[in-house]
Order: C-alpha cells, then sequence, then structure tokens
C-alpha cells in the first residue's frame, strides 16, 4: 500500500509517533535482595582468651589476586601462565571479540538500505529492448519497540559473553591452585611416609628379635609385617594422586607435558600456609563478582529483548522506501518519458491474518520473561548459599586442625617420657615405636587436614567469584563505587 500524498504521509508518521510507546515492553524488575552479613565468620585463629583474632582484610578488589595471599612465588607464576596461555580463556575472549564486532550490526535492520541495480530486458512483443537503472531506498522504522528490543537483546549476547569470560577465569585460577596445591601435598607427604615405612620396618626388625627370644609370637609379626605392607601401598596412591594433578596442571597452562619437577617424588618443605582471613566482601557484592549471577542477568536481558520484539510484533510494520528508475529504449535509441519519476511512499504491513500467532508468541515471551527472573534470583541464592558453605568448611578445618594440634602436643609430650626413660635404661627402644608411629599418623593427618583447608580457601575464593579481571572487561566495567548491586 503506497500514498503518494505527502500530507497522508505526514498524518501517519504523527499517528505512529504516539502509539510507539505502547509496545514497548515493561522494564524487568528482579529481586537482588541479599542478607547483610554472611552467617558464618571465617576466623582462623584465636586469642589465649579463645576469642577471635582478625586477619588479613579481603575486599572485592583483593579477589583479583587472591591466590597471592599464599606467597608463593612458584604459585604467582603458574597463575599468571596460565591466564596467559589457557585455551578455554583464549576461546571465550575470542567469542567476547567476536560479540562485539557483532554489536555494530545490532540496528543494521533498521537503517536505511540503498541499492541499486542494471538490467536490459525486452518487450511482450519482443520489438524493443531496454536498459534499466534503478536506485532503491528502504527504510524500516522500527516503531513500537521494534529497534529498541533488538539493541537490547544484542545488548544481553554481549553480557552472557562477558560472564562466560569470566567464569573462565574464575575457574580457570581456582583450578591452577587447587592443583599447584595437590602437588605440594603430595610431596610433602611423601617425606611423612617414608618415615613411617622406616620405623614400620625397624619395628618388624625388633618383633624378630623379640620372637626369637620368646618375648613376642608369630602373629605379632605378622600384624607388624601386614602394616609394613599397608604403608608401601599407600605411596602407590600418592604418587598417583600427584601425577594426575600434574598432567591436569599442564593442560591448565596449555602444555603437553608437566614440569619434571611436579613428579618428583618428596619435598620436605611444607606448603606455605594462608594467612588468617578478614572477610570485608559482603553478600550483596555477589551481584557483579559471580559470573553465575551475571549469566542469569543475560538471560534476563534476552527474554526481555525477545518480548520486546514480539509485542512489537503484534502493531503493523511501517517502512519508507523510495526508487528512482531510468529507462532507455535500445532498439530505438531514445529515452522513454516515465522514467525519471521517483516513487516515494510508506510501505505498511498490517498484521490480520497471523495476529493470533503473534498473540501467543507474545504471551509466551513473556512467561520466559518471568521464568528468567526466577532463574536471577535462584543464582542469587546459590551464589549466597555457595559461600555460607565454604565459610562452614573453612571453619570446620580450622577446628579439626587445633584438635589435630593438641593430639599432636599430648604425643610428643608422652615421647619425650619414653625417650627420658630410655635414657636412664627404664625403658627400650621398643617401647616408644608405637608413641613414635602415633606422632608420624597425627603429622599426616594434619597435613590433609592443611591441605583440606587450603582447598577451602580455593572453594570460598571459587564462591565469591575471585578472579583477574581480562583486560578485555576492564574497558566495560564501571568503577565499583559506581556500580549499584
Amino acid at each position: 500500500m503506497k500514498a503518494t500524498s505527502p500530507s497522508r504521509i505526514v498524518l501517519s508518521l504523527a499517528l505512529l509517533t504516539v502509539l510507539t510507546g505502547c509496545a514497548f515492553a515493561p522494564e524487568p524488575t528482579v529481586d537482588r535482595s541479599a542478607p547483610a552479613q554472611w552467617t558464618q565468620q571465617p576466623t582462623d585463629r584465636t586469642d589465649r582468651a579463645g576469642e577471635p583474632t582478625p586477619g588479613a582484610k579481603l575486599t572485592v578488589a583483593d579477589l583479583q589476586s587472591w591466590w597471592s595471599r599464599w606467597n608463593d612465588a612458584e604459585l604467582n607464576a603458574l597463575v599468571d601462565q596460565a591466564l596467559a596461555q589457557n585455551l578455554d580463556l583464549a576461546q571465550a575472549l575470542g567469542r567476547l571479540k567476536q560479540q562485539r564486532l557483532l554489536m555494530g550490526v545490532a540496528s543494521a535492520a533498521y537503517q536505511p538500505e540503498v541499492s541499486g541495480g542494471i538490467r536490459t530486458l525486452q518487450d511482450v512483443a519482443a520489438v524493443d529492448s531496454y536498459f534499466h537503472a534503478s536506485i532503491d531506498v528502504a527504510w524500516d522504522l522500527g516503531l513500537f519497540g521494534a529497534r529498541e528490543a533488538s539493541q537490547r537483546t544484542a545488548h544481553a549476547e554481549l553480557l552472557n559473553v562477558q560472564a562466560s569470560v569470566r567464569a573462565a577465569s574464575v575457574a580457570l585460577v581456582a583450578d591452577v591452585v587447587h592443583r599447584y596445591l595437590d602437588i605440594r601435598m603430595a610431596q610433602y607427604q611423601y617425606g611423612l611416609f617414608a618415615e613411617r615405612v622406616a620405623l614400620d620396618e625397624r619395628t618388624v626388625q625388633l618383633l624378630k628379635v623379640r620372637r626369637e627370644q620368646r618375648l613376642d609370637t608369630t602373629e605379632a609379626v605378622h600384624q607388624a609385617t601386614l602394616q609394613l605392607t599397608q604403608s608401601r601401598a599407600q605411596f602407590i596412591a600418592l604418587k598417583e594422586s600427584q601425577t594426575r594433578a600434574a598432567h591436569a596442571l599442564a593442560v591448565l597452562l596449555g602444555r603437553s607435558q608437566p614440569d619434571p619437577k611436579w613428579l618428583v617424588d618428596g619435598n620436605a618443605q611444607r606448603p606455605s600456609q594462608h594467612p588468617a582471613l578478614d572477610l570485608q566482601v559482603l553478600p550483596a557484592d555477589l551481584l557483579r563478582t559471580r559470573p553465575d549471577i551475571q549469566t542469569a542477568e543475560a538471560a534476563v536481558e534476552r527474554a526481555a529483548g525477545a518480548l520486546g520484539l514480539s509485542r512489537s510484533a503484534l502493531y503493523p510494520r511501517f517502512a519508507l522506501s523510495g526508487s528512482l528508475l531510468f529507462s532507455y529504449n535500445l532498439t530505438q535509441n531514445r529515452r522513454t518519458t516515465a522514467d525519471h519519476m521517483p516513487l516515494v511512499g510508506p510501505v505498511i504491513d498490517i498484521p490480520l491474518f497471523d495476529w493470533g500467532r503473534r498473540r501467543s508468541q507474545a504471551d509466551a515471551d513473556e512467561a520466559a520473561l518471568d521464568v528468567a527472573i526466577m532463574g536471577y534470583r535462584q543464582s542469587v541464592l546459590e551464589g549466597i548459599a555457595d559461600v555460607e558453605t565454604a565459610l562452614a568448611g573453612l571453619s570446620a578445618q580450622r577446628k579439626r586442625l587445633d584438635l589435630l594440634q593438641s593430639t599432636q602436643t599430648l604425643i610428643a609430650n608422652r615421647d619425650a617420657v619414653l625417650a627420658r626413660r630410655q635414657q636412664l635404661g627404664l625403658a627400650s627402644e621398643f617401647s616408644r615405636l608405637s608413641e613414635q608411629r602415633a606422632a608420624l599418623q597425627n603429622r599426616s593427618e594434619m597435613a590433609v587436614a592443611q591441605g583440606a583447608q587450603a582447598l577451602a580457601y580455593v572453594a570460598l575464593y571459587k564462591a565469591l567469584g575471585g578472579a583477574p579481571l581480562p583486560a578485555e572487561l576492564q574497558a566495560a566495567e564501571p568503577p565499583a563505587e559506581g556500580r549499584q548491586p
């Protein structure tokens, strides 16, 4: 349908301007409420009176370099290498670059399009041949919120890709620290296991002597030999765990083979301990640090954009079109008389016969938006629960370490008494073996608890969304004081 009267065109455009506001999708309202404080308090040390002592403060800004709190230069270097060489993160950054390029064409459908064409044809009687050249202009006005909805959808896709980049960064750093701590803990445990095997071997030797002197039985020798075999078998499981962690770390760094020093059997040095923690990151901060919450927010934006497009489809689509034709009669070698008249006017696409289908689509998109809003709230609740769980795990490992330390003190005191009795000739070497083995066993359990505590820290930082912000995201990240949760 084309109108040739300029007054009709002006009147139609004025009417469209009034009606355009009716089609906009409402701004989605999401529940961003969060508790004011954490239920679990991340205290790691107590004073002599049993009161918790404050540790180093951890703010939102500190989450970007949380692994540096171990003060381990090798770990810092590994994280830097992983951020530079990891293939999963590189793929996520590539998708981010791709999406940013696509943002430039988000509203291209609502920009004026100019096309031209050249062709030759004959009339029906095949008497004359004509040369036609035309210039055509089409402009979809994107009324009733169509343009804005398209831009919103494109922006939602960008938010989603940005969240995936942050998720890849968070997972990468956590996995690198996790695997590195597994390797270091396995190497430290080798020394403890070696001492235990040596002690069990000495126990078997002394029991054999006691059996010859009829001071012990063959059954006692058998039980001690069985204990020695079990101690030696633990080396196999320890080596398998270390090898698995070393190869996993190599993959994270984009390498085909692990560093040989990661596979060394023993390292007497105990892994460095994480300092006490005074958590300054609040539950509301998760809204801008956890990538899954950002992904859920992008889903809400995407659903709102889809609803805007489906609602705009309920209204007529208006476009402006124009055409300028030049025609030349090649047979008679002259220009035609009606070749220079431009055609300009609106094009109206009215949804009549398929309006019911469009209405159903709009209703379905509205329901999808409600689902996305609920998904956002679910992600917020899960994020808070993840941090609370990590804090509870950290507290449990601290208490476990305190109990093991108390046990170690009791064992050491008892062994000191037996050592003194041995010096005085009141006890033998054999009488001290059980205490010495108990001390080694407790030291091994303390090492396991310390490793579990370190991994609880990793789980906490991962739950908080801790990771360095890639340079590709820093430009789009608003200042911390300017962001609203």
